[in-house]
């Protein structure tokens, strides 16, 4: 089984604040005061911003790794840049649609199976405090968030100020909240015009579609149907660009199908390794 680097998730942690001093004297009314120091900072505070310091000493960092991958714009697929070492023996798994229901359970579940992804992000589903919340509890577990526009429109359909603003404004609104750009954008059908190629190229993102993905299927809306199909498609193979989506059952056979790749032989990649 290979394995592969996950990039540490950036966490927050939170700081309790130091005791009170539970040994006073009822008698003695300075012994409920908090001892000062000469800068006239009490023993408390002192101790508080130790921890403090402590505790963002600990936080971990996002690890630089080697791109070595590319996507292969006629076939989909992940490959070894050229002139690089990278093992073609990988599979791509990516989220869509999130965080709808279970965006941040399935980022839970992965997290714990050492399992990186992207989250292609809907602009509706984060449009309130407790849903951009999610939004932060999936990045910060070390995924990266992906471009799959403001309204999954069909992009073919909709007006060229309406790509922009379904592409663009995102991208906005996702920075806003994290802190950072999307890299990768893919479009809702996996339709694609001129001007959204010229948009995200503008954006310095890389264009995505998939490989294969069975979860919309109403034939693969069981746990164990679409376990099945994603671990034995016939379309498996190296640099397999898997399309999975926020849905109930893909959460809850999400983890067998981690499992069963990698029995398979399959790393999983980490998009950070992704040009």
């Amino acid at each position: 089984m290979k394995k592969w680097l996950l990039i540490p998730a950036v966490s927050l942690m939170a700081l309790s604040a130091c005791g009170s001093n539970e040994e006073g004297s009822s008698e003695t009314t300075d012994a409920d005061e908090p001892e000062q120091t000469e800068d006239n900072e009490t023993v408390d505070d002192v101790q508080e911003d130790e921890e403090e310091n402590e505790a963002l000493d600990d936080e971990p960092e996002r690890e630089e790794v080697e791109i070595v991958y590319e996507i292969n714009p006629a076939m989909w697929t992940v490959e070894p840049i050229e002139g690089t070492e990278a093992d073609p023996e990988v599979v791509l798994l990516t989220i869509d649609d999130a965080p709808d229901k279970h965006g941040v359970e399935m980022a839970k579940t992965l997290k714990e199976l050492d399992a990186p992804a992207i989250f292609f992000v809907n602009g509706h589903f984060i449009n309130t405090d407790e849903k951009a919340e999610q939004l932060v509890q999936i990045h910060e577990m070390g995924f990266e968030i992906g471009n799959h526009t403001m309204s999954h429109p069909n992009l073919g359909e909709i007006s060229e100020e309406q790509q922009r603003e379904e592409i663009v404004g995102l991208n906005d609104q996702i920075e806003e909240i994290i802190g950072e750009r999307p890299r990768f954008f893919r479009a809702p059908f996996g339709v694609n015009t001129d001007f959204t190629k010229e948009i995200v190229e503008e954006e310095g993102m890389t264009l995505m579609n998939w490989t294969y993905g069975y979860d919309w299927d109403s034939n693969y809306m069981t746990a164990e149907s679409i376990a099945d199909i994603m671990v034995n498609a016939p379309e498996l193979g190296n640099g397999g660009n898997l399309l999975m989506h926020d849905r109930e059952w893909t959460n809850e056979g999400l983890e067998e199908i981690v499992n069963g790749l990698r029995d398979k032989g399959y790393g999983l990649l980490n998009p950070a390794q992704l040009k």
